[in-house]
């Protein structure tokens, strides 16, 4: 499948509520970070592709129709190029909105998961070496809790993004513009129905809270073992 459509705009910028409204005006399935966190060979491919190797993108890509959130949106470049034809669109939101997401959700699960479980299962060493590369780390000069400075980087991006992609190419969507300037840009009907709102900031509490927990588990076993040898 060649991509319809590509997403520019970093995650935490409503990317999920994105993917859901491209796959409801058929435009899915569509690639966003779950596929690569489910999927080996997505986890697999974008390792890669950190590591600044030659991409077959219609691989990739071969089971999408569009593409949305990181890691797919730190090479929209590469991939307005190779599909010409693709929409392009932009999500934003508001900068200390948006840092304070990420920092809460993104940043917290790379910062503390456990180095014993990505030595133990080589994939989620690759995936979390991915993300510093493409996502959390790299991009932001490894600044990221500098609010200030990653803020910067967000809009610097947008700017960057806003140059390189035609205007009639390109479309700037914030979640609560909801259906109508999504639906004119692709040429599809407006869906009775309201815009999706997915918000999965408590599915990553969960998940830091288990990833806390996991981080100290050696220590306790060892406390353990050593209680009782006593």
């Amino acid at each position: 499948m060649a991509l319809k459509v590509i997403g520019a705009g970093f995650g935490r910028t409503g990317t999920l509520s994105l993917k859901v409204a491209l796959e409801k005006l058929g435009f899915g399935p569509c690639h966003h970070m779950k596929e690569v966190m489910l999927r080996s060979e997505q986890t697999e491919y974008f390792y890669r592709a950190s590591l600044k190797e030659s991409m077959d993108w219609d691989e990739v890509f071969k089971n999408y129709h569009s593409a949305v959130d990181w890691p797919a949106a730190a090479y929209y470049k590469e991939l307005a190029e190779k599909y010409p034809e693709a929409k392009v669109i932009l999500g934003v939101r508001d900068p200390s909105s948006w840092y304070d997401s990420a920092r809460n959700t993104i940043y917290q699960v790379h910062t503390h998961f456990p180095k014993w479980i990505k030595f133990i299962f080589p994939r989620l060493n690759r995936l979390f070496k991915m993300i510093n590369i493409t996502v959390i780390g790299t991009p932001f000069s490894n600044r990221f809790e500098d609010k200030e400075f990653a803020m910067q980087v967000f809009n610097e991006h947008i700017e960057t993004v806003k140059k390189r992609i035609p205007e009639e190419r390109l479309l700037i969507h914030a979640a609560k513009d909801g259906w109508e300037p999504l639906c004119i840009f692709l040429d599809v009907p407006i869906p009775d129905e309201p815009y999706p709102w997915v918000n999965d900031s408590k599915e990553f509490e969960r998940r830091i809270v288990v990833i806390k927990f996991l981080k100290w588990l050696p220590i306790m076993i060892l406390l353990l073992i050593a209680g009782l040898s006593f």
